[in-house]
């Protein structure tokens, strides 16, 4: 259905009007960002050895010579032949970021629970150069809240903080970390579900467009993603 047709200056009323929600609304997005930023911090007592392609390496280590870290919880369970899709669109993203993050103190690795083996064969096969981890010895994902036992996923309430339930064993994620001086871990903060949309940087420009999102009639609202690799062109 085509929306209704208007003159100029019609038009430029109705976008002034939403000019002014849409600077309301960063407003409050930079007050939430302020708020975020004044969260308490939960020192790392627990030992994390991940698996990458130079070895074992903690995760103190995963810092490198940066004093802030963001992990990326990428969906790609011990079984599975391939990454998530949607999880890979995001990793699209995080790729052609990688060197502005490092310009700002932040280093950024991506963590699975898939076997080091697989998870090479994919980057390779995405052409992704970000640092990717296996957590297949640890139970780093589990205690982060993005891997599931059956049992939890047959109770209600175990992913984003109690919040809901996941379709999957595995579900997406971030979280971030600071180390200090002494060389002490802590936990900032962490987000799922829509609140790692921010890391799907493509639909902020299909937000822009005529029909924006148009997922309503899918079977799930991502359902038309693919890996970049996977889409057919005419």
């Amino acid at each position: 259905m085509q929306n209704a047709v208007v003159s100029r200056s019609e038009w430029l009323k109705a976008r002034k009007d939403l000019l002014a929600k849409e600077k309301d609304l960063t407003r409050q997005k930079d007050a939430l960002n302020r708020e975020r930023l004044s969260l308490p911090w939960v020192k790392v007592e627990k030992e994390y050895v991940f698996e990458g392609s130079q070895g074992s390496t903690s995760l103190a280590d995963l810092f490198g010579s940066k004093d802030q870290l963001l992990i990326y919880h990428f969906m790609f369970g011990p079984e599975w032949e391939q990454g998530c899709q949607s999880c890979s669109m995001a990793a699209d993203s995080i790729n052609a970021n990688l060197v502005h993050l490092n310009a700002r103190d932040i280093a950024l690795a991506v963590v699975s629970r898939a076997p080091l083996a697989k998870i090479e064969a994919f980057r390779g096969r995405m052409g992704w150069s970000f640092p990717w981890f296996s957590a297949f010895a640890n139970e780093f994902n589990q205690d982060f809240g993005v891997s599931f036992t059956p049992e939890q996923r047959a109770g209600k309430g175990y992913y984003n903080f109690g919040t809901g339930q996941h379709p999957s064993e595995e579900a997406p994620g971030v979280s971030a970390f600071y180390k200090n001086g002494a060389g002490d871990v802590f936990h900032t903060y962490s987000s799922y579900a829509r609140g790692v949309e921010g890391l799907l940087g493509v639909y902020s420009l299909i937000d822009l467009a005529p029909n924006g999102r148009n997922e309503d009639a899918l079977v799930y609202p991502m359902a038309w993603v693919r890996h970049h690799d996977r889409y057919q062109t005419a």
